[in-house]
């Protein structure tokens, strides 16, 4: 998935930048308002990181902008400017979510999460790779004309990588969002692993275009193979 910051402090943005990928999301910085909004009507994000106090055009006005042009691209601000008026003014004008710096990484990476999985699927209710779809409102999920019978559990799993089609998915994030385990002194790695593989033979195991990957020792990743 790729995200665009809009951050004209080099230090944070090459902060973000390098914890971004470090979660495997593709990252690109622009660094005034102009820059991030050339970027945004040029090229398909997934979701916006913006900073509010930019050099000449600032968070605001690209925000306005960009929405007024019917660009619905999840926006997440990203500022200093921690007033109760700028963050209504914010969040009326568009914005998703609006985190203060300072931040903790980790609650920024959630709610990047958050981002992604509502913007994902939000218009249709379906989510689609290949030949597998998935039915949000009715939970039904097909490959082909054959309808898959899936758990309450195999259904999230499988509704987590499809939100993040062609991204690894971690055990840790899969055991923080899916399974809501805050502390990792116990690993679930085992229990995702067995509702994995569950999972694998109920999507893949009759087909010959397999989805379902393992990243060995990172996680896994639900993509069609490249011809």
């Amino acid at each position: 998935m790729r995200i665009l910051v809009i951050e004209d402090e080099n230090k944070v943005a090459v902060a973000l930048k390098t914890g971004l990928e470090s979660e495997y999301y593709e990252v690109v910085l622009a660094g005034t308002g102009e820059e991030g909004f050339f970027q945004i009507n040029s090229q398909a994000f997934d979701l916006v990181i913006l900073d509010l106090m930019l050099p000449g055009r600032d968070g605001f006005e690209v925000l306005s902008t960009i929405r007024k042009r019917g660009i619905e691209t999840p926006v997440l601000i990203l500022t200093a400017r921690d007033t109760v008026e700028d963050r209504v003014r914010g969040l009326d004008g568009g914005a998703d979510d609006y985190l203060v710096k300072p931040f903790a990484f980790p609650e920024l990476m959630a709610r990047i999460r958050l981002l992604l999985r509502r913007g994902r699927g939000k218009k249709t209710g379906r989510l689609k790779l290949a030949d597998l779809e998935m039915d949000l409102i009715s939970r039904r999920v097909m490959r082909g004309e054959h309808q898959l019978e899936l758990t309450m559990k195999e259904f999230e799993l499988l509704e987590f990588l499809l939100r993040h089609e062609g991204h690894i998915v971690s055990r840790e994030m899969l055991a923080h969002d899916l399974w809501q385990i805050k502390d990792r002194s116990t690993p679930l790695d085992n229990v995702i692993d067995v509702h994995i593989a569950r999972l694998r033979r109920k999507v893949d195991g009759p087909f010959s275009n397999k989805l379902v990957k393992t990243v060995r020792g990172v996680g896994f990743v639900l993509k069609e193979d490249t011809p």
